[in-house]
């Protein structure tokens, strides 16, 4: 019995012994994936990645797939990580001078969105227009790309062509567009004077908030203060931002010291106010701007900066929005670099406008809105081919829109090439001399773009700049 008892209290206490050490062992395993820090863990998966894995990957392409996936794990299109060589491209878009296509682009859901063609740039003068989803360039598939790669493939040398394939919601459709870079000199504003029943309007353009755009706003405007001009019309349509201390510059010159042009609203939610600052040395011309009537022209291409201009100058009543929706862009990006030569861009804060409104999304509408005649609104198209009765493709829609545009009698938009299309080819063919003939040629597509370009550079056909001038002239009492 004392064997039997011995026995028992032996492994009685061998399984207290041994229930110790298991307990002080998960404990310790606790403690340690407990303690252990995040970035512990990106360490841990590095070294597994060099050690371990089948595939043969030197330490910076790892590194650079960490910082994009951080970048990326944001879920915002305005949020980017950008490598050496992206980071050289990226700053050189706000430069002085750069070579491009001049596009202002974003990522969403991994799809790449246009948000605006700079004004006069390669990309508007070949019908890009916003919201169009850039879905491949030259030969290559934007599927699984990162945003600082597609800015690359989109550079290259001056005169050298790029081929776009985009997919365009207004007509559900996908369309293929060829843009020649061009060395483009960052000249942000173009003044003139249109002068209407012997009255002198200014009409400045301003394409992008660049890091100059302040001090050529201040260069052009001031000339036409020289020339008497009795209001100002200010085109910020298809601009998609840039600086924000460039636009608040221009917004000085226009709003007292000291007024609220924006908030800025942290991740916290604590709002601070963004203030005109005191401009010493153009205070006679401040002066002079102040007594005039201003009309802003937008679009829906006009984004982030240019919509902070519109929200101050609405919001203050100190001028007129003309036009259509802007884009909707309502957070602020600030840009860091990295040490490894590379930057990141990220969304540090929401703006508000001076009543407090977030636009993100929604845009800003304007105080009157009009609407474009389609035949101004049409994209240039590269078409080439020869089409006939029974054909069915892209290039017959397009000569379709454009011919209904025209005013031509048309039945059909979807690119089935019907009878009511050819007798509306007959017809444009006799009203411009193209010979007899009821096909889509080589022709027939050159003589319609270079209609469609005419009656484009034609002032009296853009609807929104006509109607900025007629309410300029009405404020001014004409």
């Amino acid at each position: 019995m004392r064997r039997i008892r011995k026995s028992r209290l032996f492994f009685f206490l061998a399984f207290i012994v041994l229930a110790a050490v298991i307990y002080t062992f998960v404990r310790q395993q606790v403690v340690t994936v407990e303690g252990a820090s995040d970035l512990d863990v990106v360490e841990e998966l590095y070294t597994l990645i060099e050690e371990q894995s089948v595939y043969d990957l030197d330490s910076g392409t790892i590194v650079e797939g960490a910082l994009r996936g951080m970048a990326s794990a944001i879920k915002d299109p305005y949020s980017s990580y950008y490598s050496k060589e992206e980071a050289a491209i990226q700053k050189a878009s706000l430069a002085g001078e750069k070579v491009g296509i001049g596009v202002e682009i974003a990522e969403k859901n991994g799809k790449f969105i246009v948000i605006s063609p700079v004004k006069s740039s390669p990309a508007e003068k070949a019908g890009i227009r916003p919201y169009d989803e850039i879905v491949q360039i030259n030969d290559v598939r934007l599927d699984g790309k990162t945003i600082g790669e597609v800015i690359k493939l989109m550079q290259g040398k001056a005169g050298e062509e790029v081929t776009l394939v985009l997919y365009r919601p207004s007509i559900e459709r996908h369309i293929k567009v060829a843009v020649e870079r061009a060395k483009m000199e960052n000249d942000t504003v173009d003044a003139k004077v249109v002068t209407v029943e012997n009255v002198p309007i200014g009409y400045v353009t301003i394409s992008l908030f660049a890091e100059n755009t302040l001090e050529q706003w201040l260069q052009e405007v001031s000339k036409l203060i020289e020339q008497d001009v009795q209001a100002l019309i200010v085109d910020v349509r298809d601009n998609p931002g840039g600086y924000l201390h460039s636009v608040a510059g221009i917004i000085s010159t226009i709003g007292e010291e000291g007024k609220v042009f924006a908030y800025m609203q942290d991740g916290k939610g604590k709002l601070e106010p963004l203030k005109t600052v005191k401009l010493d040395e153009i205070e006679g011309l401040k002066k002079e701007i102040r007594k005039l009537p201003i009309v802003i022209l937008q679009n829906e291409g006009s984004a982030s900066a240019s919509e902070v201009f519109s929200a101050a100058m609405q919001s203050w009543g100190k001028g007129t929005l003309v036009g259509g929706k802007s884009f909707g862009k309502g957070t602020v990006q600030e840009t860091w670099d990295l040490a490894n030569g590379g930057s990141v861009k990220l969304s540090t804060n929401k703006w508000l406008t001076p009543k407090e409104t977030w636009i993100n999304g929604k845009g800003i509408k304007p105080d009157v809105e009009v609407d474009q005649h389609p035949l101004y609104m049409i994209e240039f198209i590269p078409v080439r081919g020869s089409f006939e009765v029974g054909d069915f493709s892209e290039e017959v829609a397009y000569a379709q829109k454009v011919l209904h545009a025209f005013g031509f009698q048309i039945v059909r938009q979807d690119g089935y090439f019907d009878e009511t299309t050819r007798e509306a080819v007959v017809a444009f063919r006799e009203k411009y001399d193209l010979h007899d003939g009821d096909k889509l040629d080589e022709l027939f597509f050159e003589k319609m773009q270079e209609q469609v370009a005419l009656y484009k550079s034609k002032a009296e056909n853009d609807l929104q700049l006509q109607m900025a001038v007629s309410y300029v002239m009405h404020k001014l009492g004409h």
